[in-house]
């Protein structure tokens, strides 16, 4: 029985860049933290939520009633008009999900902290690597504490 060793740097496997396996071009992120949309035409607050659908953190939406809701949005339905079309949120202060109708949002801002900015498969194992390299045991996948 033989007993296994910690490789050395030279024998760690070359990480592949992941973009360059895609079959199709990676979608990269923008840093939205903080971005304020205009959302003066129907296009506008459209564009806006869609980007407000992909984004890992929270937004906060004024509504045309003065009211602010701030939470995570998770699901948006795009309809025929801004009447139709509605955007579904989990709200920060509350556990029940809350419904929105594009039509009502007089604002929109990204507000909450992108969760996943930065954090890429490729940067985890390259911090595998070096914690494996530097001796250390049970290394597993651990989430951020949020």
């Amino acid at each position: 029985m033989t007993t296994a060793t910690a490789p050395t740097p030279d024998q760690m496997p070359k990480v592949a860049n992941p973009d360059a396996l895609e079959v199709a071009p990676g979608f990269e992120h923008a840093n939205l933290e903080g971005w304020i949309p205009t959302l003066a035409t129907d296009d506008e607050i459209r564009d806006a939520l869609e980007k407000a659908f992909d984004y890992r953190g929270d937004i906060t939406l004024t509504l045309k009633s003065g009211e602010k809701v701030e939470g995570y949005l998770f699901d948006r339905r795009a309809g025929e008009s801004l009447a139709t079309s509605v955007v579904k949120l989990f709200p920060k202060d509350s556990n029940e999900k809350r419904s929105v109708a594009y039509n009502d949002i007089a604002a929109l801002a990204f507000t909450g902290r992108d969760t996943a900015a930065g954090k890429t498969f490729e940067a985890w194992v390259k911090k595998y690597w070096e914690k494996k390299a530097a001796g250390e045991k049970n290394i597993g996948i651990d989430a951020e504490a949020l």
